[in-house]
């Protein structure tokens, strides 16, 4: 092939490739000129790199190509344009909707960790039986506390914050499971619960509150919550209702795993308050405000900011053009 000759030939047609893309307004003419202009080039763009490689004449069509294209499929959004999106819209609106499940998974934690640590203290041979004496009274006259206090604060923060996050990832990831979230409830209401059976029996309860609440409120909760998005995507699956079972499965896998971006942000607030407020030797009253704080902090976004997010229609997944069809219509 003669590539002067077939640029030459077909110059006029690039030319005018050239102005449409570059228009700022077409008309509905022009529009499908462009469509019709663009898939004409493409073909001659495919036929100038087989038969001459790379050249002047190509490289300046595939420009022309390009900007062709961004004017009938559009240019990408500004990813930092999703970020005030996603933390005032998509997260709240998530976590709102598990509110309920969120308050009745704390109900049942507590309520077994209750009743374990009453059973285990109303009965001494059950608590003999967890460990020896000696191994008990270590517990509660030092190892409970140095737990909080032999680490440095920064790399304590740091481990039981990953730690934390990973849990609750995991939690939401297995959730289609039914399984994987119950398990996680039932291990943390246990350790709860035999540590403060053993913290009550020698007469250290209070000990037992100061260096378990002030980060547990926001810790706990934030586990409670994650435990609930997983319980969700597995009843999506059980009982879609009106949708397919795998078009339940995607709305909600989408919009309820970013419940585990936005608690990896409050596990780290309570990671870093478990690493410098728990073990410090600040009054027991200031370590509980400020564990209450951060809490309160978290279930004002949840039920104000996420209340407003869904009663203006949000429910936390992606928008239509993001997430694609959900299903084929004719017409």
């Amino acid at each position: 092939m003669d590539l002067d000759a077939y640029t030459s030939a077909h110059r006029g047609e690039w030319e005018r490739l050239e102005r449409l893309a570059a228009k700022r307004r077409l008309t509905g003419h022009e529009a499908d000129e462009l469509i019709e202009l663009f898939q004409t080039g493409s073909a001659q763009l495919s036929t100038i790199a087989s038969t001459a490689g790379e050249s002047v004449a190509g490289e300046r069509l595939s420009v022309a190509l390009s900007r062709a294209r961004l004017r009938f499929t559009g240019a990408s959004d500004n990813p930092l344009r999703a970020v005030p999106r996603f933390f005032v819209l998509q997260l709240p609106a998530a976590l709102y909707r598990l509110r309920w499940l969120t308050l009745a998974i704390g109900v049942a934690t507590i309520g077994i960790a209750v009743l374990l640590a009453t059973w285990i203290n109303g009965d001494h041979s059950v608590l003999a039986a967890l460990a020896n004496q000696a191994d008990l009274k270590k517990l509660v006259d030092s190892d409970f506390v140095d737990y909080y206090r032999e680490n440095p604060a920064a790399s304590f923060t740091g481990q039981v914050w990953t730690n934390n996050a990973w849990v609750a990832a995991q939690a939401i990831a297995f959730g289609i499971t039914g399984i994987y979230p119950a398990v996680v409830i039932i291990q943390n209401a246990v350790n709860v619960g035999i540590d403060a059976a053993a913290m009550f029996a020698y007469g250290k309860g209070g000990v037992f509150f100061s260096f378990v609440l002030p980060h547990g409120m926001l810790e706990l909760t934030s586990v409670f919550a994650a435990a609930a998005a997983g319980f969700r995507i597995f009843w999506a699956w059980i009982a879609p209702g009106a949708r397919t079972r795998s078009r339940a499965l995607a709305e909600e896998g989408r919009a309820l795993f970013i419940v585990a971006i936005g608690l990896t942000i409050s596990l780290f607030v309570s990671g870093i308050i478990e690493g410098f407020v728990t073990p410090s030797h600040l009054p027991v009253w200031a370590k509980l405000l400020i564990g209450a704080a951060a809490l309160l902090a978290f279930l004002a976004y949840m039920l104000v900011v996420g209340g407003r997010a869904v009663r203006a229609g949000e429910t936390g997944d992606l928008d239509e053009a993001d997430r694609g069809a959900t299903q084929l219509v004719a017409g």
